[in-house]
């Protein structure tokens, strides 16, 4: 595996295109005003109420805004290679909205990442030594990859989850299915929750697996939580984690650990 820190090059076009849609869509989000109450969380299925319950979400703020660092991810390239990766990620809720910047190299050289979903648009594009662009993937599978993304993390920043957008349905005591629709676009997924009321994973067949050549294949994707801390009163996980679940096994092509949400 090849390390990569995150020498953020703030004189290049793509962190100054991070940092402009960034403030752009944060200038837009509403402040955080009201509190989560019980009555928020009346109509969630019963597994949602209790990990907005014991995580401690019930008296404290309904953000609208999300902020994640992930320092050292593993992370699998397209081209089948590992590389380690930095990424600083951005959610707003009112008109639902991420971006992330990533930061790494490749044989030496400053490789610079953009994720981003943004008016219900969705793209992934990468950059070499700041002047190359590899590859800048956009359409209806990266819109709809975004849109599922964003649905993933509703309940990392749980004031997504009370929104009008997404809807739920109850399975049972462990599982939720819960479907977001916005910019003329639905995904859906099944969240899994432990019996403390911790939040194990979301999973899918809505979001295609986009190779940076453009190709496309539907895959079941997953992502999972795990190792909660308390920070602010709040139980978070700071381990996430991606998985395409292949007919011949498993990919984890995103590991994460001690991830810091603000």
């Amino acid at each position: 595996m090849e390390k990569g820190k995150m020498n953020v090059r703030t004189s290049s076009k793509t962190h100054a295109e991070f940092i402009s849609t960034k403030d752009r869509i944060f200038n837009g989000a509403a402040k955080d005003f009201e509190l989560f109450t019980d009555k928020d969380v009346l109509n969630l299925p019963s597994p949602v109420r209790k990990y907005f319950s014991s995580c401690g979400y019930i008296g404290t703020p309904k953000t609208n805004m999300m902020k994640a660092i992930y320092h050292d991810v593993n992370f699998l390239f397209g081209n089948g290679k590992r590389i380690t990766i930095d990424y600083v990620q951005y959610n707003v809720v009112n008109k639902p909205a991420r971006i992330a910047y990533i930061g790494s190299s490749m044989y030496g050289i400053p490789f610079e990442g953009l994720d981003s979903y943004v008016d219900g648009k969705g793209s992934m594009k990468g950059v070499l030594a700041g002047r190359f662009t590899m590859f800048n993937q956009c359409g209806e599978a990266m819109n709809k990859a975004g849109l599922t993304t964003f649905l993933s993390e509703c309940l990392i920043i749980p004031n997504a989850a009370i929104q009008e957008y997404i809807t739920w349905v109850d399975i049972d005591a462990l599982h939720a299915k819960a479907t977001i629709s916005c910019y003329g676009d639905s995904a859906s997924g099944i969240f899994s929750f432990h019996e403390n009321g911790e939040m194990l994973s979301f999973e899918t067949n809505d979001r295609k697996a986009i190779a940076t050549n453009g190709t496309n294949q539907k895959v079941k994707w997953s992502a999972v939580f795990s190792e909660y801390r308390v920070t602010e009163s709040i139980r978070k996980p700071t381990k996430l984690q991606a998985i395409w679940h292949y007919d011949d096994g498993d990919l984890l092509y995103f590991d994460s650990k001690d991830v810091l949400i603000k």
